[in-house]
Formats: structure tokens, C-alpha cells, sequence
């Protein structure tokens, strides 16, 4: 049948597909949330697995001390796990060497975002997974829809509560199969209560905040889209293998067809409509005929003006280039899976004559080569009562010239070959010479095109009428057969005309097309080669003046952000209103010639952007201006914008990857060097100390007059060793070299232990302390510790004598975990505004010049601190004038002593 396409896979994919390495396979088990039965199905397709006779075995599996899961352990051999030092406590970690040298068939790897012990080869435990992959093992796995990194910001912003570690979704994307876990939120919510999820502690807490029926519900919805998102990837590969199969109605997908008549912006905006309502991907296509080739250029404006509008609605746009509107449409319908095609109608009343339609319309030709297609036809009003048509601006010249030479030369040449044929030819049979008029037929649409190709094939019937034809010298014809002849002659060379010049309009459009490839190529290849802003300019400068007969220039930012214009290859300039183009680069929208905004400026101006940052402004100006605003040639410049901007983005990205580079340089030189000077000062003043201290006893027990100044040389070597320890500690942080030695500690115990450290320098200042009674903190207490030392001698430092300081502790129980929430204030002066966000930056301090003693390290330090404690800290001025330095930590629940004493006991 004539509608059949070719049932053929491509070629190319297929080879590509049997090039593939041999990989492990990875299935992962995914839910919304814990304790929905993950690691319980994971276990039960181990354990089929294992019945079938295959190698199996457990890596990693988390049971969290539930009864029924662990009971499916029983019968799977384990892998043993490798341990490590970490705070003095002895941890079990995923022993990859093992695995590797064990290779089993299948291995089980529980929560694959978990992140591994310090002194694993892998921080994360999916790079472990990818590892064995490579190798060729099989992989059983459990993630949550937390856990993945797209999803991540979108499930913080539904719990209140970020999930720190996550897994790439390239991992998740490319799993071999995805098998979805999934519970009602009531029913897991019952789990929870009988403590099958958590204990009972732990448990109402969950419910009330992470585990709310609405989050449950939001979890779900984006666990099912996420996995609807797979197996719809996975339709379409699986379509790809099989050739050109008929759209399957598996989900709701729209395609717009965009005509060349009125009325396409009410197409537009009813798809988008019809989009909403069905909650559907949407795409709009226009297809690019011969014909259409052809159109006044205002109906070419409007038809990239409706392209521009259904992308701004949200659509997927694209122009497509074939003869056959309704098989260029058919072919992307299927390549994309789109089940439902809108197009629109008009009421022609000449379409049917004495009740015979003349012609297929559109719509049912696209029906009789895809009925699998759902058609969805749109009702357009009349031209003469919708849309006026757009108004031709050609001039007489532009639209008229060519055609008028092209009947002049019809005439002409039908003379000539007239006059030869009567004077050379004349013996010849008469069917000669009308093969010599269909030459001079041909000629004509060959050079001049279609009407003069008609118009030449009228006057060479008449021209061998009146001198070849008996009688000559007249139109009348006595014989019958000439008749014939002619009417033949007259059908066959307007036909071989209009045959010619569509080739030859096509070898037009396939060479510009061609040329243009060939500039997209060349300026593509060229501007990779680029080194700096200098040469992109240069690269521009050159293509975009040879493609396009114009003036340029590129117009980019310093330091300053204020823009300048590059210099051409021979040191010329354009002209360009600085104001303008600033705007367009500030606003990121294209001004002057053909634009909505100063449409009356001889040149334009288009900003060269990526989605995330404008690098440029490009400024274009042609002699011709009408011809640079052709449709064609817009879509050209907004491609060769693009590139450009490309280049840029390439050319920033590269500057910034090596400024972090020697960033990270500078970095651990300087770390390295902090830490020898850190040791090599901190003995010698360690024994200054010591020695003031025994000197400062003695004096003040001699009653000596000497006893405050040996005091304030010990004061000022206590804070020198400070800045030391400062010091050190920084290159310790920065180098990983902390270990937090956790315990558990009194808040208010820590809090004394700072003031008491800093008793002397807070003689003259009221600390008003507000505490929660009970609080206890698993943490470093040496580490916190310097953190309050730290805060408090930052607001000494930049208050006056005699300022109020304050710390206050409050619990915080908003979230499903608890947090002890800190603040330390003054009534100072306050943070400049310009300083908030550089305040915990190393080496960072308000003044760079000043008689405040500091490097800058303080902050930086308590950042870090707070940070390997799993909290945050941030700076805030007060309403009321002064300081807050805020910072929260979590709180675990304490060990029950009481109930260790008992049992003891």
C-alpha cells in the first residue's frame, strides 16, 4: 500500500548496539520513601535467584532490626566486610576487592546512595556499583526518589528537610531494570505505628514531620512520574530497535502542523490550550515544501512569528524539509510517538463542483497514510473575514524585475528561433521544429523560472501558427491534425517548463543550503580553535560578513561590565549607540532594525547568551536591510549567535576551570606552609607561656610592681597561640587531618569552658547567657569550644568596652530532626553590607588595614567546624543594632544511662 513505510531498523544503531562491552546488569528496587519494602522485595528476588542455581551474594544489606527482613537473609552467603578506625570506634564498610576477586554472578548492594567510611577507594557507595558493573557483575539494589540529585531541591522544598547524600540520575537512567516498590501513605503510616520502620522514639517524630500524609503523597506522585518517565525512555528505545513501528498510544503527546495560511496563532494558542488540559508534552512542526519555498516573505514572517509563539507556549518546534507535507509530518509523529495531530481548516466552496471534490484537502491525505493517528481538525475562519492576509513589501522592482525579463526574453527568443528555422529549416519536417520551440522552452524556466516559461510556451504555439502552419500569416488552422499539434506542443511545453524551473528552484535551494552547512561547518570548526574573546570576534567578523554582506561588530564586557567594541581584522569600527546596547545586553532581548524595540536604527543588535549568562551584544548592519530581515536569514544569524555564544561559554567555562586550579594550588601551598609554621612556632611559645605563667606567680607573690606588665605579656602570648592553633587547625580542616573525637557533653559545660578561656579579654564586657537546662550534645566538646571562643573574640574585637554580649540556646523541633539552635550577639556596630557574604571566607576582614589584631581565620574556622558536625552556621544583624552570629546542630537522643545502670545492677 502506498501509506506503508519502511519497516527497517537503522543500521547504524544496530552496529553500535553489538559494539557494546559486556556489563553487569544493575536492577534497582526504587520506592518513595523508607520503609515501604525495598531491601524485603530485593531479598526475595535474591532468594529466587538463588533457588534458580545462580552465584549470589550479599555485599551490603541494611535490615534496621527488622525481624521479617532479616529472616530472609538466612540461607544467602555474605560477604565479609572490611573495617576501619574512625574516632577511635571500629566500622564496617563494603570490601570491593573481595567482590572483584570473588566475582559472583549477582551481587546485593543495599542503599546505593549511602556514602562510605574514610579510607574506602570510593566515597559513594553507587561508584562501588559502577565498579562491579564494569566488571560484568550483576547488581541488586534500593534507592529512594530523595535520593536522586534532579530530585533532590524538589523534595526539600516539599519536607523542609535536604537529603545530603544522592546519586546522579545518569545511574538511575541507565539501570537495566527498575522495579517500583510501592505502599499507600495509610498503610505505611501503620507501619511506622507498630514499629516496623523505626522504633517507637524515633517513629512518632517521623510521623509528625517527614512522614506526613501529604509528603507521603507528593513522595508517590514523584516516584510513580520519575518511573513513568523511565518506561517511556524505554518505549522508545525498544521503537528505535524495531524501525519505523506506528505510534503507540501510551501516553498524551500533541503535534501542531503550521500552515502558510491565516489563522496559525490561533492554532498555536488552542494547542497550548488543549497541551494544559490534557497535561501533555507538545510539539509544532511546519513543513518546508517547493512551494512554500516560494511565499511573499511576509507569509514566511508570519509563519516563523507562529513557530516563535508555540515555543514560548511551551512547545517543542521544528522545520522540516520535503516535498510531501503529509509524509514529512507522518515520519516525525512516529519518530517522537506523537498519537494526536491538530491542524486547521478553511471553507473552500470551490473544492467541490456538482458534489465532485477535485482534490484531497491536508487531513485526509495525513488520515489515509497514518490511520493510526488520532486527527484533531480546527475550524478557521474565512480570509475574507479572519486574518488579512500579510502585506507583500517587495517593491515593484524586487517582485517584477526578473519576471519581466524573463517575457522579454521569450519573445526575443522565440524570434531568433523563428527567423533561423525560416531561413535554415524550412525543409524539415515539422515536428523538428517544435521540438526546437520546447528547446527554447526549457531555456526560458531554466534561467527566468516558471511564468516565463508559460508565457514563452504561449507565444512559440502562436509563433509556429502564424509562420509554419498553413495559412501562414494567420491563427486560423485548416487541417485538423495542427490541432492537435498544437494544443500537444502548447500542454507539453508548458509542463517541461514548469518541470524545469522547479529543478531549478531546487538546485537554488539545495545550493544555498549547501553553502550554508558548508559556513556552519567552517565557522564551527574555526571558532574551537578560539583562545581568547579577540579571536571569536575576529572568527565572527569574518563568516558573518561573508554569509550575510554586512557590517558587524562585537560588543563585549570588561571588568567593569561596560561594553566595547572589538576591533576588525583591518581596525575599522561600526558606529553603535552605547545606550542600545547596553539594554539589549542588560535585558538579554534584541533591539534596532526589524525588532520590536527602535525598529528605526540602521543596524541590529542581538545579545549573544546561553540560558544561564549574556557574554555579548552582536551588531549587525546591511546595505540591504530589507534582505538581512528575510525569515531564512534571521534563522541563519540566530544560529550563528548561538556558536558564538558557545564559543564564549567555552572560553569562560575554561578560564574558570584553570583560575580553580591554581586556586586549589595557592590553596594547599599555603595550607602547607600554615601547618610548618604552625608547628614550628607553636613550641617556642607554648615555653613563653609556661615561663610567663611561673614569672607572673613569682612576681605577684613578691608583690612586685612588675606583676601587670608580665600579665599583659602573658595575655598577648596566649593570644598569639591562639592565632597558631588558628592556624593549624585550618590547615588541618582544609586537609581532612580532623578527626572528631565524638562524646557526649553538657551545652552548658562547653559554653563555661569558653568564658573561662576568655575570662581576661571579657573583663570589661556582661555576657548574658540564656540556656536550656539537659542539653546534650554529641560532638568534638574541644572543637565547639573553639567555636564560641572564636565568635566571642570576633564581637569583642569590633565592639567597644562596655558592649552587652549575649548567647542564647533554643530547641528546635519543626523538623523530624531535632536541632539545637545558638546565637551569639553584641549591640555593636553590625556586619557592612557589602561583608555578609565574604564574612566566612578565609583571610576575609572588614578592613584590610587595621589596628584590630587578626588574620581572618576565626570565622572561617567555625564554619568548617560547624559544617564536619553536620550543622550550619550564618551572620545576621540585629534590628536593634549589633551582631548575631546564628548556628544549628542536630541533637541525637542520649544514651539511656539510668536503664544501663539497672540492667548492671
Amino acid at each position: 500500500m502506498e501509506h506503508n513505510e519502511p519497516q527497517r531498523p537503522d543500521p547504524d544503531e544496530l552496529l553500535t548496539l553489538a559494539n557494546e562491552k559486556p556489563r553487569g546488569k544493575l536492577k534497582i528496587f526504587f520506592g518513595a520513601c523508607a520503609g515501604v519494602g525495598k531491601t524485603y522485595a530485593m531479598l526475595q528476588e535474591a532468594q529466587r535467584l538463588l533457588a534458580q542455581g545462580l552465584d549470589v551474594i550479599v555485599g551490603v544489606v541494611e535490615t534496621h532490626d527488622r525481624s521479617e527482613t532479616a529472616a530472609l537473609l538466612k540461607g544467602l552467603p555474605r560477604l565479609p566486610a572490611k573495617y576501619f578506625r574512625h574516632n577511635e570506634r571500629r566500622i564496617a564498610a563494603f570490601d570491593i576487592d573481595a567482590a572483584l576477586a570473588r566475582h559472583p554472578a549477582i551481587i546485593l548492594m543495599d542503599e546505593l546512595a549511602f556514602s562510605n567510611p574514610k579510607g574506602c577507594r570510593h566515597p559513594k557507595r553507587w561508584q562501588d556499583v559502577e565498579e562491579l558493573l564494569e566488571a560484568g557483575i550483576d547488581v541488586l539494589t534500593t534507592i529512594n526518589v530523595q535520593h536522586l540529585e534532579s530530585l533532590n531541591d524538589v523534595v526539600g522544598g516539599i519536607t523542609g528537610i535536604r537529603v545530603r547524600e544522592t546519586v546522579p540520575d545518569h545511574i538511575f537512567d541507565q539501570a537495566d531494570d527498575v522495579v517500583l516498590v510501592d505502599l499507600p501513605p495509610d498503610d505505611l503510616r501503620q507501619r511506622l505505628n507498630d514499629g516496623k520502620v523505626y522504633i517507637s522514639g524515633q517513629a512518632e517524630r517521623a510521623i509528625e514531620h517527614f512522614f506526613r500524609k501529604g509528603n507521603l503523597i507528593a513522595l508517590r506522585e514523584l516516584a510513580l512520574r520519575r518511573t513513568a518517565d523511565r518506561v517511556d525512555d524505554q518505549m522508545r528505545a525498544f521503537r528505535d530497535t524495531r524501525g519505523k513501528e506506528p505510534v503507540w498510544h501510551t501516553q498524551e503527546n500533541l503535534l501542531l502542523c503550521i500552515g502558510y495560511n491565516a489563522g496559525n496563532e490561533k492554532l498555536v494558542r488552542k494547542a497550548a490550550r488543549l497541551a494544559a488540559k490534557l497535561n501533555c508534552t507538545w510539539h509544532a512542526v511546519y513543513v518546508e515544501t517547493p512551494k512554500l519555498h516560494r511565499l511573499p516573505e511576509g507569509k514566511r514572517r508570519t509563519i516563523l512569528q507562529a513557530l516563535k509563539l508555540a515555543q514560548d507556549l511551551g512547545a517543542e518546534t521544528a522545520t522540516l524539509s520535503d516535498s510531501d507535507e503529509e509524509k514529512a509530518v507522518l515520519r516525525y509523529a512516529r519518530e517522537h510517538n506523537l498519537g494526536k495531530i491538530l491542524i486547521g481548516r478553511y471553507y473552500n466552496s470551490q473544492v467541490n463542483f456538482f458534489g465532485f471534490k477535485w482534490y484531497r484537502d491536508f487531513s485526509e491525505r495525513l488520515g489515509k497514510l497514518g490511520p493510526d493517528l488520532d486527527l484533531i481538525i480546527v475550524a478557521l475562519e474565512d480570509k475574507k473575514n479572519g486574518d488579512k492576509e500579510p502585506k507583500d513589501n517587495r517593491t515593484f522592482n524586487d517582485k517584477w524585475r526578473v519576471p519581466i525579463q524573463g517575457f522579454l526574453m521569450a519573445i526575443v527568443l522565440c524570434a531568433l528561433i523563428t527567423l533561423f528555422s525560416r531561413t535554415f529549416l524550412l525543409t524539415l519536417d515539422k515536428a523538428n521544429l517544435v521540438a526546437l520551440y520546447l528547446l527554447g522552452v526549457v531555456i526560458i524556466a531554466l534561467f527566468y523560472g516558471r511564468w516565463p516559461s508559460v508565457f514563452a510556451a504561449f507565444v512559440n504555439v502562436i509563433s509556429f501558427d502564424l509562420f509554419f502552419v498553413q495559412p501562414r500569416w494567420s491563427l486560423e488552422v485548416k487541417n485538423i491534425q495542427y490541432l492537435l499539434t498544437l494544443a500537444v506542443m502548447l500542454i507539453v511545453g508548458a509542463v517541461v517548463g514548469n518541470l524545469t524551473a522547479g529543478i531549478r528552484y531546487q538546485a537554488r535551494v539545495a545550493r544555498y543550503r549547501e553553502q550554508r552547512t558548508r559556513h556552519l561547518y567552517e565557522i564551527t570548526r574555526t571558532l574551537s580553535k578560539a583562545l581568547n574573546e579577540e579571536d571569536v570576534a575576529r572568527i565572527s567578523y569574518y563568516f558573518l560578513s561573508n554569509s550575510f554582506q554586512a557590517k558587524t561588530g562585537l560588543l563585549l564586557p570588561d571588568n567593569n561590565q561596560h561594553l566595547y567594541q572589538v576591533k576588525s581584522h583591518n581596525g575599522g569600527q561600526m558606529q553603535i549607540d552605547e545606550a542600545i546596547a547596553k539594554w539589549c545586553f542588560e535585558k538579554k532581548q534584541p533591539a534596532g532594525a526589524g525588532t520590536d524595540t527602535l525598529p528605526g536604527v540602521p543596524y541590529q543588535l542581538l545579545p549573544i547568551a546561553t540560558p544561564s549568562q549574556v557574554f555579548a551584544v552582536l551588531a549587525i548592519e546591511s546595505p540591504n536591510q530589507r534582505q538581512l530581515l528575510v525569515p531564512e536569514q534571521q534563522r541563519l544569524l540566530q544560529i550563528f549567535t548561538g556558536l558564538i555564544a558557545n564559543a564564549l561559554e567555552r572560553l569562560h567555562l575554561t578560564r574558570r576551570a584553570e583560575s580553580a586550579r591554581l586556586e586549589t594550588e595557592r590553596e594547599q601551598l599555603r595550607n602547607s606552609l600554615l601547618a610548618a609554621l604552625s608547628h614550628d612556632l607553636l613550641t617556642p611559645l607554648t615555653v613563653l607561656f609556661g615561663q610567663a605563667e611561673i614569672l607572673m606567680l613569682d612576681l605577684s607573690t613578691e608583690n612586685s610592681p612588675h606583676t601587670q606588665q608580665v600579665n599583659q605579656i602573658r595575655q598577648q602570648i596566649l593570644s598569639l597561640s591562639r592565632l597558631v592553633n588558628n592556624l593549624l587547625d585550618m590547615a588541618r580542616l582544609q586537609s581532612g587531618g580532623i578527626q572528631l573525637n565524638l562524646e557526649w557533653c553538657p551545652l552548658e559545660e562547653i559554653v563555661s569552658s569558653a568564658l573561662r578561656s576568655l575570662e581576661h579579654t571579657l573583663n570589661r564586657n556582661t555576657v548574658a547567657l540564656s540556656l536550656p537546662n539537659n542539653v546534650l550534645l554529641h560532638c568534638d566538646a574541644a572543637l565547639l569550644e573553639r567555636v564560641f571562643i572564636n565568635l566571642l573574640e570576633n564581637s569583642i574585637k569590633y565592639t567597644s568596652e562596655q558592649t552587652p554580649l549575649g548567647i542564647q540556646a533554643t530547641i528546635e523541633e519543626k523538623t523530624a530532626q531535632k536541632q539545637v539552635h545558638i546565637e551569639i550577639w553584641d549591640a555593636g556596630t553590625g556586619i557592612p553590607p557589602e561583608q555578609k557574604k565574604l564574612i566566612f571566607d578565609k583571610f576575609s576582614r572588614t578592613s584590610k588595614e587595621s589596628a584590630i589584631p587578626g588574620i581572618g581565620l576565626g570565622l572561617a574556622i567555625c564554619q568548617s567546624i560547624i559544617e564536619i558536625h553536620g550543622g550550619k552556621i550564618w551572620a545576621a544583624n540585629n534590628q536593634k543594632g549589633g551582631t548575631s552570629f546564628h548556628f544549628l546542630l542536630p541533637l541525637q537522643d542520649p544514651p539511656d544511662l539510668h536503664g544501663a545502670s539497672t540492667a548492671k545492677t
